[in-house]
């Protein structure tokens, strides 16, 4: 609603900023006017209306500018009669001081200013309608800018669709422990509480990865309680090699959340799902919703947008603002209200173990007679096979305008080699940006037990957040400098060192999301029983507790390296990952005897078969 001016109730404001010259004013609804553009010739004039009945003003600079119009609703023929007057002037109509107007006018302003920012936070902050269920202006904006081509327009297709993809699942659905206990389980939360896990787990991690994660995780936390009583140096030590630690810091705050703040029960609906519980997007709380409560509420993962985007023949970039909502409605228009959380089962399952990413089994595909991506592949082979010449676009789907939003570019023509494969598109993604580090194994001997090594916590934010990991520090990729660096990050943690026995031993390559991080790793073994400070923040671990403590994946690989330089020590078969200088010094003739004194007797693959022949 338009504000108004204190006391002058029956006076509109309107602002805008004008932006051309000799502009003619355009009746709107209502029939006032709309705002005047410049009249000065001037860019990016503030004017402001004020309207009463048929009669208006427009404040030009210092100038006011007194319009008689038509009566509302009737459409001017002529202009309307104008009549410069002075500051003066208008103090005398107004019988207001002007500079008591222009206070509450910019008052007004303010406030109104201020209304729409708390407006917009608002909507920001709040979140999205259930998943799936978009707007109906939204939808109308939405339908209007495709092809029908790629819809569902007739309701017994959706239903064949439903019916077949669910038989499909009955009859061949993996057997998973997740399914098993969500099936199995009476108490509501609980068996929210095991699709919350399974769901987070499964996130950017393949299936047969996260089994023993899950089994190991309900069998120390099976319920919400639990999690939340658990610390985050548990929590990380359980997730350590799973990757994107993030997950399970922020699945034990959801926990504590529910627990602490929610009474122990989780939130019945996909949208308070996204909007009360950390770390929960609009996919999982879908997932959730629908497996453990019934709601019949869409999901779109990587799976679904795969399947999806073949059926339809959706060859626009998945990854983009309209190609996203199509989907989710296209998902939301499809799930089953009878069994949602079992037809999201199935469309993922479709996804994961048919209709993959290379090479997927379209003749083992319950929906192969639905799918246009199939359909386009039989209209290309035949036409090869009648040897015609040109080729043949995608039928039926034509615009009456323009390019259509869901179909490929022209710049990516279709590629007969890769089928149903040609969706959906492979969105263009930036290289990870490329770091280097200098990275040490430092460890103690001790006259009992065994030797221990040097660990470090990270900080509680950022990249592996509270993982501990050997002391480290970030060098240039020309490797300038880094051994002195190095050597004085490791007295910081452990005091005065040896520097003569800092030995470089080889360097690890390894990926994560956006960063490709190149490890020179390093080994500085201490001599008898040196006495060393342990400050906070560092830790000594035996060999055997390194392997159970919350490190990540590449520490285990930069200890392989280290492990495989050592005497007695069996190399990795997991050698391919790392590369060892070939300009590291040969130990003496002394250093080798005792080193074949020390080492077990491990007979050769030859010396195997010669017994074995004997």
């Amino acid at each position: 609603m338009t504000p108004r001016v204190p006391r002058l109730s029956i006076l509109w404001v309107r602002r805008t900023s004008a932006s051309s010259s000799g502009a003619t004013p355009v009746v709107e609804d209502g029939g006032r006017p709309s705002p005047r553009e410049s009249l000065t010739g001037r860019t990016s004039v503030q004017t402001s209306r004020l309207w009463r009945g048929g009669v208006g003003s427009e404040r030009v600079g210092a100038h006011w500018l007194l319009l008689t119009d038509s009566p509302p609703g009737v459409a001017r023929t002529t202009p309307p009669s104008k009549r410069w007057a002075r500051d003066a002037t208008w103090e005398a109509i107004m019988k207001k001081p002007r500079a008591a107007v222009e206070r509450r006018c910019r008052k007004q302003a303010s406030s109104q200013a201020g209304r729409k920012k708390h407006a917009l936070t608002r909507s920001q902050a709040k979140p999205s309608a259930p998943d799936g269920l978009a707007k109906p202006q939204e939808e109308v904006v939405l339908q209007a800018s495709v092809s029908p081509y790629h819809l569902f327009r007739d309701a017994s297709e959706v239903t064949v669709f439903r019916e077949r993809l669910l038989s499909w699942y009955d009859q061949e659905k993996r057997d998973l422990p997740w399914r098993r206990r969500a099936k199995g389980e009476v108490d509501l939360d609980r068996r929210a509480y095991a699709v919350w896990v399974s769901e987070v787990m499964l996130q950017q991690t393949q299936v047969a990865t996260v089994i023993n994660y899950y089994t190991r995780w309900m069998q120390k936390w099976p319920t919400l309680q639990d999690l939340a009583s658990a610390s985050l140096e548990e929590v990380n030590q359980l997730w350590a090699g799973l990757g994107y630690y993030s997950r399970g810091r922020r699945l034990q705050e959801g926990a504590r959340k529910v627990v602490e703040e929610l009474g122990g029960h989780v939130p019945r609906t996909a949208e308070t799902l996204q909007r009360l519980l950390p770390g929960v997007g609009r996919y999982t709380a879908g997932a959730i919703a629908s497996i453990a409560f019934g709601q019949a509420t869409g999901v779109v993962d990587g799976n679904v947008v795969r399947v999806l985007c073949r059926v339809r023949a959706i060859g626009a970039d998945a990854s983009s603002t309209l190609v996203s909502q199509q989907l989710w409605s296209l998902a939301q228009q499809l799930v089953d209200p009878a069994r949602p959380g079992d037809f999201n089962q199935a469309a993922m399952e479709l996804g994961a173990t048919v209709c993959t990413p290379q090479r997927p089994l379209c003749s083992q595909c319950p929906v192969q007679s639905l799918c246009r991506a199939h359909q386009r592949v039989e209209r290309e082979q035949l036409l090869m096979s009648q040897s015609l010449p040109g080729s043949l676009d995608v039928e039926e789907c034509a615009p009456n305008t323009g390019q259509c939003q869901l179909c490929a570019p022209p710049t990516e023509p279709w590629d007969q080699t890769l089928g149903v494969a040609n969706f959906p598109r492979k969105a263009s993604r930036r290289p990870p940006r490329e770091e280097c580090s200098a990275i040490c194994v430092l460890e103690q001997p001790r006259a009992f037990g065994d030797a221990r090594i040097l660990l470090v916590q990270r900080p509680n934010s950022g990249l592996l957040a509270g993982l501990w990991e050997f002391p480290s520090v970030t060098v240039a990729p020309s490797g300038q400098c880094q051994r002195k660096a190095l050597l004085q990050e490791l007295q910081s943690w452990a005091g005065p060192l040896p520097a003569s026995r800092l030995q470089h031993l080889g360097q690890v390559v390894h990926t994560f999301s956006h960063i490709k991080l190149t490890y020179q790793v390093y080994g500085l073994a201490l001599e008898g029983q040196t006495p060393v400070t342990t400050p906070s923040g560092a830790r000594w671990l035996t060999r055997e507790e390194f392997h159970t403590a919350a490190v990540s994946t590449a520490m285990k690989k930069v200890f392989r390296v280290y492990e495989g330089q050592q005497p007695g020590t069996c190399k990795s078969s997991r050698r391919s990952q790392v590369s060892i200088p070939a300009s590291r010094k040969r130990p003496s003739p002394d250093q080798q005897t005792l080193d074949s004194f020390f080492r077990p007797h491990i007979p050769t693959d030859a010396s195997r078969l010669n017994s074995a022949a004997q």
